[in-house]
């Protein structure tokens, strides 16, 4: 990531934006670009996924949402890294005026179930969202990912969607909220980011719309302060969950290591 033109704080080579969601939300709708949220395992893909680092290169704000990064980064390094999780930062967004103008948030979406339930969120809270304001994701795989490599190219390897670019180009909604997860989405939004010819915010924060629509376990604000929030999750989904908890075991070493820098890709050989 280039120097971004506010205050952060610099974790594993990634700069974290250090003011409040409002602020995150003020910042992104003025200037548009890409946003992340780091969730633990994503940490562990700057080290195994070739294709992750360049994807958060492109962003334009980090969010310090991973609870356990922010929690090993305060035993390791004795600094406390500003936290703002995905969930606090998409009720910002809802908040805003903007998000009540129709046309201007569209949804990408992991299933059906969770557009249904995205429209009848919208339906009861006001949002005028539309079923042409979603988009069901398809299960995006290792063989649709496509060598985008050419010159001065930042972002490397990405995704090809062009329906869902060819929707958006149409519709252009100012506010793209990648709700897909499954380390996937940072991806998709760098591949989008780049594809589109005008520059809408893009939010990349996982399962976090889940949260707030129904589609996943409601997980109360004071459990995302406390970063227990994972726990709501765990006790859900524990087949998805434990793995990715798993692979967090590595991120201890990965600070005490590297600190501030960005870990090198580990080889394949």
């Amino acid at each position: 990531m280039a120097s971004p033109p506010f205050p952060t704080q610099r974790m594993l080579g990634i700069d974290f934006f250090t003011g409040t969601p409002a602020e995150a939300i003020a910042y992104i709708s003025k200037r548009g670009g890409l946003v992340i949220a780091p969730a633990a395992p994503s940490f562990i893909a700057l080290q195994d996924d070739p294709d992750w680092g360049p994807a958060i290169a492109n962003a334009d704000l980090a969010i310090a949402d991973s609870g356990w990064a922010g929690l090993f980064w305060r035993l390791i390094q004795r600094e406390k890294i500003t936290r703002i999780s995905g969930l606090a930062l998409f009720k910002a967004l809802l908040e805003t005026a903007q998000a009540r103008i129709s046309g201007n948030l569209f949804w990408i979406l992991p299933s059906e179930k969770a557009k249904t339930k995205a429209l009848e969120f919208a339906q009861v809270e006001g949002y005028p969202t539309t079923p042409d304001d979603c988009y069901v994701a398809p299960k995006y795989q290792r063989s649709e990912v496509r060598d985008q490599r050419s010159a001065g190219s930042a972002a490397g390897r990405g995704f090809e969607d062009l329906k869902l670019v060819s929707i958006l180009e149409q519709r252009k909604p100012n506010h793209i909220i990648v709700g897909i997860g499954g380390g996937m989405q940072d991806k998709l939004g760098s591949y989008l980011k780049r594809s589109l010819s005008y520059r809408p915010a893009i939010y990349c924060i996982g399962a976090a719309p889940g949260f707030v629509t129904g589609d996943q376990v409601a997980i109360p604000m004071w459990a995302d302060r406390f970063f227990v929030g994972w726990i709501f999750r765990l006790l859900t989904q524990p087949r998805t969950l434990l793995p990715r908890l798993w692979s967090a075991r590595r991120l201890p070493g990965m600070m005490v290591k590297y600190g501030r820098e960005m870990p090198p890709v580990r080889s394949r050989n």
